[in-house]
């Protein structure tokens, strides 16, 4: 188990003061109902300038805990600069933050319980994703439906949540980034992805910080070679440790524009 203490994480964010923040023009914010969790989920969604074309579509990428995307005074310790990224990348996404629960984010973002954690509602949580808030998103936005223009990313618990949502939902989902992902939560996991099989043309990106405590860094080894025995080659999967990186909002923030140049069929570690 790792020495981070996820009941601290969450205690701390349900105390911490939401401050007053400017909302860029192309970011929205929307509440969705959520009754299989018995709560309303607020959604942010960053829209490309270009929403304007008739007819013109955008993939979509589904991301987890929004309060540290776009807006520092929301986050727990810095965003990652989500929309600063896409503009200077000139990419063309729309991106749907998810925001977690405060102190039922570990319940919402783990898809097994852990005996001393508990948490397990995972499985709700992605269907509300996939049942009630992709239809939504694709009515209100011009949003491409299939799943080669669906992603799914997180990072921690998010990260595992992502991991379980495309493997249990591969008609939906044909992509995810995974940082720093939180397999020490349960076994389940490593058995979900040996026993399942995965559609050829998904892509995976994970990414895990050799400074990060407990089990982080051999965890993410061995999924990368269960992976690669399910048959993911390079051009599948992308996997690393990167040596100076620590479990934060900063490493995710630098390591995210890299995982979108790699969807991109680009090189995400030549000289920029």
């Amino acid at each position: 188990m790792d020495a981070f203490s996820y009941k601290k994480l969450w205690f701390i964010l349900l105390l911490a003061p939401i401050l007053s923040y400017t909302q860029a023009p192309n970011i929205e914010k929307i509440s969705i109902e959520a009754p299989e969790l018995n709560t309303q989920k607020n959604i942010w969604i960053l829209i490309p300038e270009t929403t304007n074309d008739p007819g013109k579509k955008y993939p979509v990428i589904y991301m987890h805990d929004a309060q540290n995307l776009f807006f520092k005074e929301l986050s727990y310790a810095g965003e990652w600069e989500v929309d600063e990224t896409i503009d200077s990348l000139n990419l063309e996404y729309i991106i749907v933050g998810i925001e977690h629960g405060n102190e039922k984010r570990i319940d919402e973002l783990t898809p097994y319980s852990h005996p001393e954690y508990k948490g397990g509602n995972g499985k709700l949580y992605s269907e509300i994703i996939v049942n009630t808030l992709k239809p939504e998103i694709e009515r209100r936005y011009p949003a491409l439906p299939d799943r080669e223009n669906t992603i799914i990313a997180g990072s921690s618990l998010g990260g595992l949540i992502s991991h379980y949502m495309l493997f249990t939902y591969p008609e939906v989902f044909s992509k995810a980034i995974i940082f720093s992902p939180s397999y020490w939560y349960s076994e389940k996991i490593f058995g979900l992805t040996e026993n399942t099989e995965a559609p050829a043309d998904s892509k995976i990106y994970m990414a895990t910080g050799a400074l990060e405590p407990g089990s982080a860094v051999t965890d993410l080894e061995r999924m990368t070679e269960l992976l690669r025995s399910r048959g993911f080659d390079t051009e599948q999967l992308y996997s690393e440790i990167r040596i100076d990186a620590k479990h934060n909002e900063a490493f995710w923030s630098r390591e995210f524009p890299k995982a979108i140049l790699w969807m991109t069929g680009q090189n995400p570690d030549q000289d920029r």
